[in-house]
């Protein structure tokens, strides 16, 4: 027990620091968290750190390091359990110095896998393990490094796409170091991109990255982000027959799925293969939802890509809620007629430009004509009428016409 390893310190080489390093991760959505894994989770965390604030309450020491975790400070998707567990620990410090005792936490980012950790499976701080007898400091590790060995080069790459880049031991240390000597009892140490940050919409980043992105809480878009949110879906896929609009929508996913597994192309994302085949978990599937969601501007549940489990299904959801059955497919064509009324309402045209106008808006009302008719809709009477009033009718009672027509 911890009474046990802090009473073994020899009275010779009494005990003056105490790091507690150790951590477990579980990682879920916070829906298919579960009872155990919360348990392990802060036992690991939480409960080794409040077991060594007690068994140590009644010693002078010079140092109580935890190393906590920025999820904690800035979240991190899918890691509820893991956020709340180094909250605590950032709470328990802060206590601390409140106490009068040492205390400081260190919310780490992600730390680059030493070789060892990666060769053995084993984790560990590079300067020292678990120490009893005549050592001066108790160190409780499962270093970042260590916990590092355990993630996927998707779930990596994941990090890097939002601005977190792994550190080497030796930066690491470097910011220990300095935290020590800061003198704050809670200090974020972790490595940032400010260009991917600034890459990202103000409204996906925690307020804190908002200030390194931009400042004043705003990231100014990048150009391929912007067209993005530029993209009229409704409008794209209206001109589109079914099996067009499908396979538009299925680009769209497959493209933002081999994004988010680290793949160079689509080739390895199959249209019918189960996105759990495809090497997706809760997390990188909450990653797809994020980016399709920011793709399409539609709001979609967390769980999406998983009620929909082929990049097809997804795909076809995706048609039927920008395409709904029903649903008024003339209305972009009407806004653009709008657009069109404004554009010549506000301009002074010459005789020229005039004449120009008529004859081309001339041309197009005869072209939709000669569509009603290959489709048998030619209004009969009526539309022997409107031909006769269009060819003998003069300037300006073209622009009347149109002026008649066209919705205000």
């Amino acid at each position: 027990s911890v009474v046990e390893l802090v009473g073994k310190t020899d009275p010779a080489h009494p005990l003056t620091g105490v790091v507690h390093a150790a951590g477990v991760l579980e990682d879920a959505v916070v829906t298919a968290q579960t009872r155990d894994g919360l348990a392990r989770v802060w036992a690991a965390k939480a409960g080794a750190a409040a077991n060594l604030h007690e068994a140590t309450r009644d010693l002078r020491l010079g140092m109580f390091v935890v190393f906590s975790s920025a999820a904690a400070t800035l979240g991190s998707p899918g890691q509820a359990n893991y956020a709340a567990a180094n909250a605590y620990c950032d709470a328990l410090m802060r206590h601390r110095r409140t106490q009068g005792q040492a205390g400081l936490s260190v919310g780490w980012g992600l730390w680059e896998a030493s070789n060892d950790t990666k060769d053995s499976g084993t984790t560990g701080k590079q300067n020292g393990s678990d120490t009893t007898g005549d050592a001066d400091t108790t160190t409780d590790t499962t270093a970042p490094a260590g916990m590092t060995g355990t993630l996927s080069e998707v779930d990596v790459s994941r990090m890097a796409r939002i601005g977190v880049k792994a550190m080497t031991t030796a930066h690491g240390l470097a910011l220990l170091d300095a935290a020590h000597r800061n003198g704050r009892p809670y200090l974020v140490a972790a490595d940032l991109n400010p260009r991917v940050l600034a890459g990202k919409p103000a409204a996906a980043l925690p307020p804190l990255l908002r200030a390194f992105a931009g400042g004043r809480g705003s990231v100014r878009p990048t150009a391929a982000t912007a067209a993005r949110q530029n993209i009229d879906w409704a409008g794209k896929l209206s001109a589109l027959t079914t099996e067009e609009q499908h396979r538009t929508l299925l680009d769209l996913v497959r493209t933002h799925a081999a994004a988010v597994l680290g793949h160079a192309g689509t080739d390895a994302v199959r249209a019918d293969a189960p996105f759990q085949d495809l090497g997706f978990d809760s997390l990188t599937a909450v990653e797809l939802r994020n980016r399709l969601s920011a793709a399409t501007g539609l709001r979609l549940p967390a769980t999406f890509v998983f009620r929909h489990p082929t990049p097809s299904a997804v795909a076809e959801e995706l048609r039927t809620q920008l395409c709904p059955a029903g649903a008024d497919l003339s209305a972009p064509l009407f806004g653009e007629l709008d657009k069109l009324e404004t554009v010549i309402a506000g301009h002074a045209h010459d005789e020229d430009t005039r004449g120009r106008l008529v004859s081309r808006l001339q041309s197009l009302l005869w072209r939709l004509d000669d569509t009603a008719s290959a489709t048998g809709d030619t209004g009969g009477d009526a539309a022997e009428s409107d031909d006769h009033d269009l060819e003998s009718a003069s300037d300006d009672e073209l622009f009347e016409l149109i002026d008649r027509e066209l919705p205000s």
